[in-house]
């Protein structure tokens, strides 16, 4: 059906794609891996006409295909999901979802709500979007809106569908539902290509797999024939292995932070817990559940409307992001990269740096020390291994998983002593998955930093916290402690908090 022969594909400073050709089948789900900056993303982009190839082909049904806008590709049945949540924030959701075709309901420029929503929640429906069809798109969390892209591709009655990361931010309980719909979809002879850097969805979802490394293709084969080990192999040139990261030492005697009671209303309800130095303290739980809430109103980014907040002993008045990083020394790495977390128009020097600039400045003249900004930069770079041409490079030209890098390093570089990091792993590939756990990890055993994770990432939370809080219904339902013991084995853990969840 989609067939894409030689195509290349060059940036400012970097070849995307070198000479790939790749077959996409009627009724198949295709899953299409790789590191990040394998070109995963320039490629779909340039199947829905959002790039122009520098060269090669693509047909479909046979045909040549020139697509010069994502309209042209829309219309022959091509539709995609992004990888970054792109909506109309004043849009309502059933506009969201049916904005293709609204002419279909109405006369003369008058649209006939009650017919719009009633479409519009068939799709919702399907992805298990339970909210108000009239709800505004920018009220949504991020799991909520990248469940409406997915029903606005769904109502275009697509031919072939391209995901890119389609489950991040999504619990496992969203992307069961969203697995169902496509599955479906199968049946109907659409064809799937789904990215993802979670080899449980890949080898679960998928009947075929393409393996992309530094812009080359490297092969495709049925997933039968694969196993994680030998996928892994495929997209880094090397043997892969990821051990369990070990016993984290907590200082219990020094609580860095303590929560009592804390409350803002309509999202989150007397939660309390201690924070100690050297720990990893996991935040679990569906999306809505209050993991995500509670970080913002231990931020300043929500109100806190009752209960105390103790940092170092002493009470902490915290009304906005900077009394956060300046005043307590708290950094908060946002589930949303795209609209909270970077500069994407910006430079890589300056999404790093921002957050210390202030300690950069001279103290008469205000003016900012660019060698010293430079090396906190290049360690930054270094550190984390992010593909980029230079410091000079604007953002939203790197792939999504070295813009999540960047949007870790920037809280790295700022040296926090307590580092709330939501969903650090959205959208990045394995290798460098493993190297921020151990980053996350050696903040805490090496650097004695405190650091709560906020993960829907079961596996990930397990792997790297000392004890996991599971949130249910704006309340914290439960504890489970010593999840770093290594008497206890992951079903018993995920058993523990699947109690709570109930």
């Amino acid at each position: 059906m989609l067939e894409l022969h030689n195509i290349s594909k060059s940036f400012p400073g970097a070849k995307a794609l070198d000479g790939v050709s790749v077959r996409f089948e009627p009724g198949e789900i295709h899953a299409l891996v790789g590191e990040n900056g394998a070109g995963k993303s320039t490629l779909l982009k340039i199947i829905t006409g959002l790039y122009q190839p520098d060269s090669g082909e693509i047909f479909f049904n046979g045909k040549p295909l020139q697509f010069r806008s994502y309209r042209d590709s829309l219309q022959a049945g091509i539709d995609i999901v992004h990888q970054e949540i792109q909506v109309i924030p004043e849009s309502t959701v059933a506009e969201s979802i049916m904005i293709n075709n609204l002419t279909a309901f109405g006369h003369g420029g008058i649209i006939v709500w009650k017919r719009l929503y009633a479409a519009a929640r068939a799709y919702m429906n399907m992805v298990d979007l339970i909210i108000p069809p009239d709800t505004l798109v920018k009220s949504l969390s991020p799991a909520q809106k990248r469940l409406t892209q997915i029903a606005r591709a769904l109502a275009g009655q697509a031919k072939v569908i391209l995901l890119d990361e389609p489950t991040g931010a999504l619990t496992e309980h969203e992307s069961g539902n969203l697995f169902r719909v496509l599955r479906g979809l199968r049946e109907q002879g659409v064809t799937l290509v789904f990215v993802s850097h979670k080899f449980e969805e890949v080898f679960s979802l998928c009947d075929r797999a393409t393996v992309l490394r530094d812009g080359r293709y490297i092969g495709t084969h049925p997933i039968a024939e694969l196993t994680p080990g030998s996928l892994i192999a495929m997209m880094i040139g090397r043997v892969f292995t990821d051990p369990h990261l070990g016993k984290v030492n907590v200082n219990q005697e020094r609580i860095v932070m303590s929560v009592d009671n804390v409350t803002s209303h309509g999202r989150i309800h007397e939660a309390s817990f201690d924070l100690h130095e050297g720990e990893i303290l996991g935040f679990y739980g569906l999306v809505g559940a209050g993991r995500s809430e509670l970080a913002r109103v231990l931020i300043g980014d929500l109100p806190m409307d009752a209960g105390r907040l103790l940092v170092n002993g002493k009470a902490a008045t915290i009304r906005n992001i900077g009394d956060s990083l300046y005043r307590y020394r708290i950094g908060y790495v946002t589930e949303n990269r795209k609209e909270e977390g970077l500069f994407l128009r910006d430079t890589v020097r300056t999404n790093i740096s921002v957050a210390v600039w202030p300690s950069l400045r001279h103290w008469l003249t205000r003016y900012i020390n660019h060698k010293a900004e430079d090396q906190v930069c290049h360690d930054t770079v270094r550190s984390l291994s992010i593909k980029t041409p230079g410091l000079n490079q604007t953002v939203d030209n790197l792939s999504g998983g070295n813009q999540q890098k960047i949007s870790v390093g920037k809280w790295l570089a700022a040296d926090c002593d307590i580092l709330i990091i939501d969903e650090p792993t959205i959208g990045v590939d394995v290798g460098a998955k493993d190297q921020i756990h151990h980053l996350i990890r050696d903040l805490a055993q090496i650097k004695r930093k405190a650091v709560i994770l906020i993960s829907s990432d079961m596996p990930e939370i397990i792997k790297l916290a000392n004890r996991i809080l599971v949130f249910r219904g704006g309340r914290i339902a439960g504890e489970v402690q010593d999840v770093d013991n290594p008497k206890k084995g992951y079903p018993d853990i995920s058993a523990d908090i699947g109690k709570f969840l109930r």
